[in-house]
């Protein structure tokens, strides 16, 4: 069995999770998008991909996957995840198997006013979201919402270009900012047929931040929700957590994992207040925070490879060690 990872960039460990699955019975491929990659240092070939949104990056992907008898197309990066759910089937008629999500619920998850919506109508809570900038004024001078409030892009992942303002000067200067950022930066294929609301305003919410992995098979039937305590976070990404047990939030992973039918992992961010639990936002992906679901047992990509095979789990490879603690090191990779 081979498998290919896209917009692999720098997540070694995804890499050799992976190759750990397989033990020696296939190879793992990555792709990205530029060779200053650390991840194509540990996979067993790589190769550079068009940009995702070049006319030629599904035939080349396609291309490289028949020729290389690709088993398995996974993505790492949320843009990525849109294109291939639109060509899953033109994957499938060459017995590539893409891990991902269908289309409608991509782009959910993908927007995050769209996010804001369909958790709304399925009755989880939600921070209170604006797309219009007078909107947002209006609630605030009516103390409906009140400072500080999060100004951030409608689409777009990493903490890229999120900003805290305190009050109605910063609020229109971080509004008019983020626009421009938008157009100089990678989510400006999103936001281009709505720039005009392709900035967020979301109310302030304080307390206590976690991270789920709620995990469904390949079906979309439901199998387990692992809670991360969040400690520390860098560049959008979770760098210090601990595994916890909080009934709640597996009950709120379990019902939304029922839900969404998603694939594989979904990665959700929440926030719990003094008495309430916010759903901040979704990925349908493995995200920064799986690897300390992983250090404390759980082997989603072991599952995967043994769903791929037809083959039943045993339901602990997905269960975690409560009080895991773990935290991300930094390291130096030399590239050539």
């Amino acid at each position: 069995m081979n498998i290919l990872i896209t917009s692999v960039g720098r997540r070694s460990y995804m890499v050799k999770f992976f190759k750990n699955a397989l033990n020696g019975k296939g190879l793992v491929h990555v792709s990205n998008s530029s060779d200053i990659t650390p991840a194509f240092q540990v996979a067993d070939r790589s190769i550079v991909t068009p940009l995702i949104y070049d006319d030629n990056y599904i035939p080349f992907l396609l291309k490289y996957c028949k020729k290389n008898q690709i088993d398995i197309l996974i993505s790492l990066f949320d843009i990525d995840l849109y294109v291939l759910a639109s060509h899953k089937e033109d994957f499938s008629k060459i017995e590539t198997k893409v891990i991902v999500s269908d289309l409608s619920f991509i782009k959910t998850c993908n927007d995050k006013w769209l996010t804001y919506h369909y958790l709304k109508e399925n009755n989880f809570n939600v921070p209170a979201t604006y797309l219009e900038l007078k909107d947002a004024i209006q609630d605030i001078r009516s103390d409906v919402i009140h400072y500080p409030v999060v100004v951030k892009p409608r689409w777009g992942m990493g903490s890229l270009s999120i900003y805290i303002a305190n009050n109605e000067e910063e609020l229109k200067v971080f509004y008019k900012k983020i626009k421009n950022e938008i157009q100089n930066s990678y989510i400006c294929y999103e936001s281009q047929n709505d720039l005009e609301h392709s900035v967020m305003i979301q109310e302030f919410i304080s307390g206590q931040e976690y991270g789920l992995d709620i995990i469904n098979d390949l079906d979309g039937t439901y199998q387990n929700t692992i809670v991360r305590k969040k400690y520390a976070m860098r560049a959008g990404e979770t760098d210090c957590a601990e595994i916890v047990e909080n009934k709640s939030l597996k009950d709120l992973g379990k019902r939304l994992g029922n839900i969404t039918g998603h694939i594989a992992n979904l990665d959700v961010d929440v926030l719990c207040d003094e008495n309430n639990v916010f759903i901040l936002e979704m990925n349908a992906r493995f995200g920064g925070g799986y690897p300390f679901s992983h250090i404390a047992g759980v082997d989603l990509p072991l599952a995967i490879v043994k769903w791929c095979q037809g083959e039943e789990i045993d339901k602990n490879i997905l269960s975690a060690r409560e009080n895991t603690l773990g935290h991300k090191d930094i390291a130096i990779m030399k590239l050539k």
